[in-house]
């Protein structure tokens, strides 16, 4: 072939091409090293160098992680670079992430420092920012403090305060500053941990956080990740409602396969239909709605006096269930429930479950963290029949959200149950490594593990036992509070931070209690209900709470039930004026006689009746009519306080706009109306009384009269002889003839 005249300038071409084409790789280099050590150069000098000390780390096969190297392989175009100095014109450089992160951090350790200050519970109604915001995002770049100003003005004003000191509901909310950077970098990574080989640091610090958590609460070896032959293993999960799923879909692969080998030609669908699982009233909801997407029975048992899953109890379900032909297959117990915090009999339920072949989970999502104190370990007796655990250190182990922490006795039996494998997320270290994306729903993962494993190592297991330890000296002293007061009952046990109380009274005053402390702001709590009963959960959750904060929370407490307790009985509800006018001479004011507060206001108001009167009204009273005075006011007092709490109740206890206090020029048209339709229905559901040794209507001298107790018309016959009402002129009802 005769070569080309033109060959030579081609040559000389492609030669300039690639002369270009290195002289703008060292140059975009030194840019990208410059970036990450500012401390150098950026001369072409710089650039030289740069080059050479690349040469020489490839060559010498030691990495330099401060400096950022360009692989030699890599092709990148004129066209490719001008296309990353583009997008350079836009966004947030390293240089304003710098500034603006250290106002970031002002920010929030300002934010710590002065939190009190604020409402615990916001002041609005839904739908509260759509008109304080733009209906279509900026199309131009907003500065970072513009955008922080709004953040203060419209985001803080909707936000629940949870690290509030006077946010004592749901459960503590894990938010120390080591977990906090932890979150900085995991996020600065950005990477994604569905495989080992995805991100082979982060399984690897998942394994060996959880075995050392694992350890510091007392799990046995056999769950520990980490065991010498061992088949355990554990994950950190997203939620307890994940883990408690989870280990119902193991339970029932499990079962399904034994029963698939006994029944081959026995449709799945039927088999499924049979399964049935276990849990007690006072289990977490999570249980319930495992079952339903899970597409099994659930039988919600019930508790005994202490709000506790007894053995006895489970063993006599399993025993009805069977024979009805179900086929009894997964128990979720609960260490520490959400209402009370109480703790099912592990030591009766394990042998059960064992005994029956059950797949038994244990749930300690918020106090599997207080078994890291060697004291609270005694609620673990019977985990070594437990196939699974789970605890959550976002709760009570000042970890962030989210990081629900799983451990299961076989770890084969959970992954088979969910192992899809696709050849795009297959690697060579398949057989040697763990693959979280098999332990659980999702396949993507964060970086969850760093954030557990920063708060370990700054706060240390002592240091973690005593944050634990200061929670439950603290509830302790608030329990001691209430009980020395006698408006107050404690219900249940107090084992760990949180304590659940209630006024001695109806239903509707300790909701009334609830709605005004929320409405108030200066506290927040949440109502669980145990056996029936409306009860206020007071849980300890603030990282640095101390005993002015407990101190402080009984005086709001206290001071707003002894509010209600005035209000409930200072008005009267009858339209008496001879009742009223008989008990503003004597210094009535809503209160029993024998009341000390009653007494001294009563002494007070007649004294200031005695100073200001100029005629001498006061009615010359007999003895007998004294008597009948205190007859009538204990009749009608149960009547008050009943009628009272019913009228003033509300259970949107969030919403401090629908709590309004009731004028007095509205109350007694309200007392009539309540007391009108109480009449109507005692005359509607008038009984004639039995035929007796009395004769038709035969009743004592006495006549009807009003029960103090219950407030209820009764005769002398029991409740069986329902005599009619008394007549009552104020309403215009009659007694029927």
């Amino acid at each position: 072939m005769i070569p080309s005249p033109g060959l030579p300038m081609v040559y000389e071409g492609l030669n300039n091409a690639l002369k270009n084409f290195n002289s703008f790789c060292a140059d975009r280099t030194s840019r990208i090293r410059d970036s990450f050590s500012p401390t150098r150069s950026t001369s072409a000098a710089g650039s030289e160098s740069a080059a050479s000390s690349t040469q020489s780390a490839s060559t010498s096969g030691k990495e330099d992680y401060t400096v950022y190297r360009m692989p030699n392989s890599t092709a990148a175009t004129p066209d490719d670079a001008s296309v990353v100095d583009d997008r350079m014109d836009f966004g947030v450089s390293r240089e304003e992430f710098r500034r603006i992160g250290k106002d970031t951090i002002e920010y929030i350790a300002e934010y710590h420092e002065n939190i009190g200050k604020r409402r615990v519970v916001p002041a609005i109604e839904p739908g509260y920012l759509r008109d304080l915001m733009p209906h279509e995002a900026p199309k131009k770049p907003e500065t970072f403090e513009s955008v922080l100003e709004d953040f203060e003005r419209l985001i803080m004003p909707g936000v629940t305060h949870w690290q509030h000191p006077r946010f004592h509901a749901y459960f503590p909310a894990g938010n120390s500053y080591p977990s906090l950077i932890a979150n900085f970098l995991g996020d600065a990574l950005g990477t994604v941990g569905f495989s080992w080989a995805s991100c082979p640091a982060m399984t690897e610090l998942e394994l060996v956080v959880l075995h050392w958590y694992g350890k510091m609460i007392g799990l046995p070896p056999e769950f520990l990740p980490l065991t010498e032959g061992g088949r355990g293993g554990g994950v950190i999960q997203s939620s307890a409602s994940e883990c408690n799923f989870v280990s119902l879909l193991a339970a029932r692969f499990e079962v399904m396969k034994e029963l698939r080998k006994r029944f081959p030609f026995v449709e799945e669908g039927l088999l499924l239909s049979k399964l049935i699982a276990y849990c007690s009233k006072e289990a977490h909801s999570s249980v319930e709605k495992a079952c339903m997407i899970g597409m099994v029975k659930l039988r919600i048992l019930e508790t005994d006096s202490k709000f506790r899953l007894r053995g006895e109890t489970l063993r006599n379900a399993i025993q009805e269930d069977r024979n009805l032909g179900l086929i009894p297959f997964f128990v979720s117990t609960t260490l520490g429930t959400t209402s009370c915090c109480s703790f099912d009999v592990l030591s009766e339920i394990g042998p059960v479950a064992t005994d029956n072949d059950i797949w038994l989970h244990v749930d300690a999502a918020y106090a599997g963290s207080g078994f890291i104190c060697p004291e609270n370990r005694h609620l673990l007796t019977g985990i070594e029949h437990a196939m699974s655990f789970n605890t959550n250190p976002n709760k009570w182990m000042l970890v962030h959200f989210d990081c629900s922490a799983m451990w299961v006795r076989d770890r084969f039996k959970l992954t088979q149950a969910l192992v899809v494998d696709p050849l795009y997320l297959q690697h060579s270290w398949t057989e040697k490594s763990i693959d979280y994306r098999h332990w659980g729903i999702p396949l993507s993962r964060r970086f969850r593990a760093l954030k557990l494993w920063f708060v370990i190592r700054m706060y240390g297991v002592e240091g973690l036992q005593k944050y634990i330890r200061n929670h439950i000296r603290l509830a302790r002293r608030f329990e001691t509070l209430l009980k020395a007061d006698p408006i107050f009952e404690i219900v249940g046990d107090v084992q760990m931070g949180l304590v659940c109380f209630r006024m001695r009274g109806t239903e509707e005053v300790n909701q009334q209690l609830l709605t005004r402390l929320n409405s108030s702001g200066r506290i927040h709590m949440v109502p669980a209900s145990l056996n029936n009963r409306f009860v206020i959960r007071f849980c300890v959750c603030a990282e640095h709470a101390a005993d002015r904060d407990i101190t402080i929370a009984y005086d709001i407490i206290s001071q707003t039930a002894r509010t209600i307790l005035h209000e409930s009985v200072a008005e009267p509800i009858e339209e008496d004026a001879e009742l009223e006018e008989l008990e503003e001479t004597l210094g009535f004011d809503g209160m029993t006689l024998e009341s000390p507060i009653g007494h001294s206001k009563s002494m007070d108001r007649h004294k200031s009746i005695e100073r200001n009167k100029s005629v001498d009204r006061t009615p010359s009273l007999d003895k007998s009519d004294s008597d009948d005075l205190n007859r009538r006011h204990n009749e009608s007092i149960a009547t008050k306080r009943s009628f009272l709490v019913r009228m003033v109740s509300d259970p949107k206890c969030y919403n401090p706009k629908i709590v309004r206090h009731l004028h007095m020029a509205n109350f007694r048209k309200i007392s009539q109306d309540l007391y009108r339709d109480r009449s109507l229905m005692q005359t509607i559901s008038y009984r004639p009384a039995r035929l007796g040794s009395g004769g038709s209507g035969a009743r004592t001298s006495d006549g009807p009269h009003f029960d103090d107790v219950d407030g209820q018309f009764g005769g002398p016959f029991g409740d069986e002889d329902d005599v009619p009402p008394p007549e009552v002129s104020q309403t215009g009802v009659q007694t029927p003839i």
